[in-house]
């Protein structure tokens, strides 16, 4: 994923109206990208939360970075608090049990025909911003129009098919789409955090600031410390507090995000009680810095917890701006100098599994060689194409863990001859042959703790004659060279939903290629992989919809922008033993907020922690 994180009548009504050539649109409660919905219209709460988990009491979370410096996580500007988009509403809001279904929030219901050619959103009449005032069509539009030509560049990529935006009344605004199936664009709206016309009335929207925005969501920023920390208070009259799409969530009064600047003294802190919930990404910290008594105790608990979302995709990103990464064999080549197999033995303790697929973990993985369904689509594209896109299976470059890396580095050295590169035997630098210039970049990164991952790679790399500069930078500075493109190669992770769709634009679309802040780092300007995206954006199923991103798959995997790392299909989970959680995790993951905090078990965690033990 990017910076910011984040219906009356059942889907199937839709679904049997184009069946029965009823084509009249209905109002309903909720929509789905594909088939039905899970929840029907008088659902009680979702099925992964307890409806009667208790309100109240504090939690402390760590966020980490230099600082913070803004409250605006809608523009490319500045570095936004952590857990700003707890105090937005959105039109509609998705479930995590579901591939990709919405139900209404702010929206009472959202209407559209079966072309899906336009979407109608009809407002709720107690839905109320903090100050009191009511949420309208007005709103809607402002913050629509704001975020497309203001906002970061993800959601010009997101919302590009949008033709025209209309208030149909106080509480009714339609989307109009331009000509061409984007059936996901509706849920795309859906997704729309509205802002208050009013309060931006003498405030740039596109500013970086830490003047206390307004919102109408379950939070509000109570007190902050600029760069240091933020507090978030649970608004008690928050109006939609008894929606069912609500119930059972947003139970902590108030959530303090404390910044850490470093992750070992992050650690350290909250082994001492500093803070109350922690997932570690490090496969070194899981296994060796939490053998403390208060782990083999229980007052401290260290889980794994399953999911079933596709992992994405994180590698190094090759620059492909960059004149040195332009010829496909280089970039092929250099992969054969990263050693996952002895990484994951020798500093993962073998946790983890080689990512192969940019849709990892997942059926829209692409798998053997295409199907007659896949060919389909690819045939038309086959001179343009690598050959290994129709007869082989994509594979990374793979060793036995021992460390020897000869037989890698001499198909590295081959690739690397045939691009033009060959060792000079005076300088024992890697040199092309038409210009003389010595093979050198910068892998840049923003944590100290991957360096003990980059050092080995950079070394494998210097056995081929490649200079390696390895720079880690505070967060603000990697930020702007991230917008800017001014990296050689990066780590980057790209996050993959369920039902991919417009957001691809923005990962290896050619006209986010050149945009400053877009998520296209790899500078990807293929017209084939813009022509794949817009069929996965058209996809009428889900089938169509697996058989397009597979081919997408291929057709990335095989010209090798990113050098794959890892992933594991579980969340690794470390908290204090004072929450309730619900007794069903969703195939998404855990939801945190779900959890609450059971007063028994807080009590007994804040004796333990005073030296008291229960």
């Amino acid at each position: 994923m990017l910076r910011f994180q984040l219906f009356l009548g059942a889907a199937f009504a839709l679904a049997a109206s184009v069946a029965f050539g009823d084509t009249e649109p209905r109002a309903l409660h909720g929509m789905a990208m594909h088939g039905d919905l899970k929840y029907g219209p008088d659902f009680a709460h979702l099925e992964y939360v307890n409806p009667n988990a208790p309100k109240g009491s504090e939690v402390r979370l760590a966020a980490f970075g230099s600082a913070f410096d803004s409250f605006n996580p809608f523009v490319v500007k500045g570095t936004a608090a952590d857990g700003i988009g707890r105090i937005y509403d959105t039109l509609l809001t998705s479930t995590a049990d579901e591939a990709f279904s919405e139900y209404g929030l702010l929206a009472e219901t959202v209407t559209l025909p079966a072309d899906r050619s336009w979407v109608q959103f009809q407002l709720r009449p107690e839905a109320r911003w903090h100050d009191g005032k009511r949420i309208t069509a007005d709103d809607v539009i402002f913050s629509f129009t704001s975020l497309r030509e203001k906002g970061a560049p993800f959601y010009r990529a997101y919302y590009a098919n949008v033709a025209e935006v209309v208030k149909v009344s106080e509480r009714v605004v339609k989307f109009v789409f331009k000509p061409g199936e984007n059936r996901e664009l509706p849920l795309i709206l859906g997704q729309l955090s509205v802002l208050p016309k009013h309060h931006y009335a003498e405030r740039p929207f596109e500013r970086a600031t830490l003047d206390i925005p307004l919102g109408s969501g379950p939070y509000r920023i109570s007190s902050f410390e600029a760069g240091r920390r933020v507090t978030y208070q649970r608004v008690a009259d928050y109006w939609g507090r008894d929606l069912p799409i609500n119930r059972g969530r947003h139970n902590f009064d108030v959530i303090h995000h404390d910044y850490y600047r470093d992750d070992t003294v992050a650690i350290e802190a909250f082994k001492g009680g500093a803070f109350d919930f922690r997932l570690e990404n490090s496969a070194k910290h899981w296994a060796t810095a939490y053998d403390v008594p208060a782990v083999r105790e229980r007052a401290l608990r260290k889980e794994e917890i399953p999911h079933d979302r596709p992992s994405g995709m994180q590698g190094f990103v090759y620059n492909t701006r960059r004149p040195l990464f332009k010829d496909r064999r280089v970039r092929a080549a250099l992969a054969y100098a990263f050693d996952f197999e002895w990484s994951n033995k020798t500093l993962f303790y073998g946790q983890y599994e080689r990512t192969r697929s940019y849709f990892e973990n997942s059926d829209l993985a692409a798998t053997g060689v295409p199907g007659p369904d896949e060919l389909a689509i690819l045939e038309p594209y086959r001179a343009k194409l690598p050959a290994e896109v129709f007869n082989s299976e994509y594979r990374p470059p793979a060793t036995d863990g021992s460390g020897n890396l000869r037989d890698n580095l001499r198909r590295a050295v081959a690739l690397l001859q045939e691009a033009g590169w060959s060792v000079d035997k005076k300088t024992r630098k890697l040199t092309h042959a038409a210009d003389g210039r010595v093979m050198r970049f910068e892998i840049l990164l923003v944590m100290p703790l991957f360096e003990r991952v980059v050092l080995p790679f950079k070394r494998n790399l210097e056995r081929l004659g490649i200079e390696i500069d390895v720079r880690t930078v505070d967060s603000a500075q990697y930020q702007r060279r991230i917008d800017d493109f001014d990296f050689d190669m990066v780590v980057y992770n790209f996050p993959q939903s369920r039902s991919p769709g417009n957001e691809q634009r923005s990962y290896w679309g050619s006209s986010f290629a050149q945009q400053p802040g877009s998520n296209n780092l790899a500078g990807i300007e293929d017209p084939i992989v813009d022509a794949l995206i817009e069929q996965i954006i058209a996809a009428p199923d889900r089938s169509s919809l697996l058989t397009a991103v597979r081919a997408l798959d291929r057709v990335l995997q095989w010209n090798y922008w990113v050098i794959p790392h890892w992933q594991v299909p579980f969340d690794r989970v470390l908290y204090w033993d004072k929450f309730g959680r619900p007794e069903i995790t969703p195939a998404l993951g855990f939801r945190f907020d779900a959890w609450w905090i059971d007063p028994e078990r807080g009590t007994a965690v804040e004796r333990y922690r005073a030296g008291r033990k229960p």
